[in-house]
């Protein structure tokens, strides 16, 4: 069976992502194989990330979103497995309303090593996805649910969210 005959018929056809190279030496991005969800995007420039350091980096792209469409900005899995490369704000939210250069800001998670990015290598992905965009209406007071108003660490202990003196986190 290939991809094609397993693939979902799409809910609502999708217009081509615009892009507008800034750097004509680095690639179109493109997704690494057949129904990716992220195409990869290029460093425009060579950096030496120090551990603990982060960087903000172009990509070299302009892109034009569908109204409706956010761009997500996401790490790659192997580069923060292998060497603990993310993004600070990950994901990364482009609007559609938005022309400039993408930029990602690298962080170096590793807490001993240098991380080398040479102009070129792929540094992250992007994703585009539908949004809905509802009307902001001010309310007096929201409906109840089982949850209410429990925050963090609200469905149950975790190791890493108790205070100092062993206490569950509220709110």
């Amino acid at each position: 069976m290939t991809s094609a005959q397993n693939s979902c018929a799409p809910l609502h056809t999708c217009p081509p992502l615009r892009v507008v190279r800034l750097d004509r030496d680095l690639p179109l991005p493109a997704r690494a194989h057949d129904g990716d969800a992220g195409i990869d995007l290029y460093s425009t420039t060579d950096l030496e990330l120090a551990p603990g350091r982060r960087q903000l980096v172009g990509t070299g792209i302009a892109v034009a979103l569908p109204h409706g469409t956010v761009g997500l900005v996401h790490p790659r899995s192997g580069l923060a497995a292998r060497a603990g490369l993310s993004i600070v704000n990950a994901p990364g939210t482009v609007d559609a309303g938005y022309r400039g250069e993408i930029k990602v800001c690298l962080l170096n998670t590793d807490p001993e090593s240098p991380i080398v990015i040479a102009r070129g290598d792929r540094i992250a992905q992007f994703l585009v996805q539908r949004v809905e965009l509802p009307e902001v209406v001010e309310v007096d007071e929201l409906d109840e649910t089982a949850r209410g108003s429990g925050g963090y660490g609200s469905s149950g202990g975790h190791a890493l969210l108790t205070t100092p003196t062993g206490d569950d986190t509220e709110g």
